[in-house]
């Protein structure tokens, strides 16, 4: 022991006859680290109190049968009760404040089951008969055998968070439904200037979306891939209608003012607020991945995936379809086309799911 230390003792004593005279013995244990350790424990107590009762989220402590052991008061005002013990009082146990009781077996199994529930989602019922969505994490607490003594969870109220993400996927899917309106108006207006090829676009973009799921693509790639199928030919507005239309091979001239149609439909969507890159899978749909395409000669990873599908879906429709300067040759002359360029000029995996589509699981390209 250190000098000026303080030490805690516990004393034992008694009365005993000695020489005939009466003596007191007695013995001294020294109990200082039994008594740190309670200090510790009550001080440990005390703070976990205090965590609990100015806790923001509901923290709550129930039986194995669920009826409460404790509340703390975030959780009482979430329920919109003005203590915990009115929550107490009034609900009985726990299954009462839940919207759908089976929630609170379901969130019970998983504890038991796992130890822990974390990110737990339900419905609960406020004091007022309102409901709140909160998010729960719950864990069962055992003893040293194993022997279940309660549970113990904590509980946030995240019913403003839901609302907004609502609100947001509502205004996403308004603004997809205006984005799906514009891009039919474009493509209309590029039909109406090319005729011969009506239809063509909408074949396109229907085999770019089923070449991307094949592939197993993100839902933003496919869809954007199916955007710009819908309007990889908006630039032909600027190509005259005599040479669209010319029923006869088109001279060296002609042709360059069509392959002039990749930028021009690039200028015409640059500026266009498109969730994906729509306007440079317009301008790479004519690329090669030998870097034997136009406008820029662009090769290999220098070209969007979604650009090298559309480019393979292009050239399969074009081939199998009529043109005013000569009939359509077919499916399989299409299919042909692709698997000799597979992995020369065309993409290897966009060529491999396309003839998987059409060889194995019946694609036929849409009226």
């Amino acid at each position: 022991m250190k000098k000026g230390e303080i030490i805690h003792l516990e004393v034992y004593g008694s009365t005993i006859q000695f020489n005939n005279r009466p003596a007191s013995i007695g013995s001294l244990l020294d109990i200082t680290e039994h008594k740190l350790r309670e200090i510790k424990l009550s001080e440990g107590e005390k703070k976990y109190r205090n965590l609990v009762e100015n806790a923001v989220e509901g923290i709550a402590q129930v039986t194995a049968a669920g009826r409460w052991i404790t509340v703390n008061q975030a959780f009482a005002d979430m329920l919109g009760y003005a203590a915990p013990e009115e929550l107490i009082s009034v609900t009985d146990d726990i299954s009462k404040v839940y919207t759908n009781p089976r929630d609170g077996l379901k969130l019970k199994n998983i504890a038991d089951a796992e130890g822990v529930a974390k990110g737990f989602e339900a419905l609960l019922r406020k004091k007022d008969g309102q409901q709140i969505t909160v998010k729960i994490s719950a864990q069962a607490v055992r003893d040293n055998s194993g022997q279940l003594l309660y549970y113990q969870g904590i509980c946030e109220d995240i019913t403003s968070r839901k609302q907004m993400e609502k609100e947001r996927l509502e205004a996403m899917e308004g603004l997809r439904k205006a984005l799906g309106a514009t891009i039919q108006a474009l493509a209309a207006a590029a039909e109406a200037k090319d005729p011969y090829t009506a239809g063509h676009q909408r074949r396109v973009a229907d085999l770019a979306r089923s070449i991307g799921t094949e592939m197993g693509l993100s839902d933003e790639q496919i869809d954007g891939a199916r955007m710009a199928g819908m309007i990889h030919d908006i630039g032909k507005m600027s190509v005259p209608a005599e040479i669209l239309s010319k029923p006869t091979k088109l001279s060296t001239i002609e042709f360059s003012l069509i392959k002039c149609h990749s930028q021009s439909g690039y200028d015409i969507l640059k500026d266009v607020l498109f969730p994906m890159p729509v306007a440079r899978m317009v301008l790479e749909h004519h690329e090669r991945i030998d870097g034997s395409g136009y406008p820029n000669g662009l090769s290999g990873d220098e070209l969007l995936i979604e650009s090298r599908i559309i480019a393979v879906a292009d050239v399969v429709e074009a081939i199998a379809s009529h043109r005013p300067y000569r009939p359509g040759f077919g499916i399989d002359a299409a299919l042909d086309e692709i698997s000799r360029g597979k992995g020369i000029i065309y993409d290897a995996e966009a060529v491999d799911a396309c003839l998987r589509l059409f060889r194995e699981k019946g694609y036929q390209l849409i009226s």
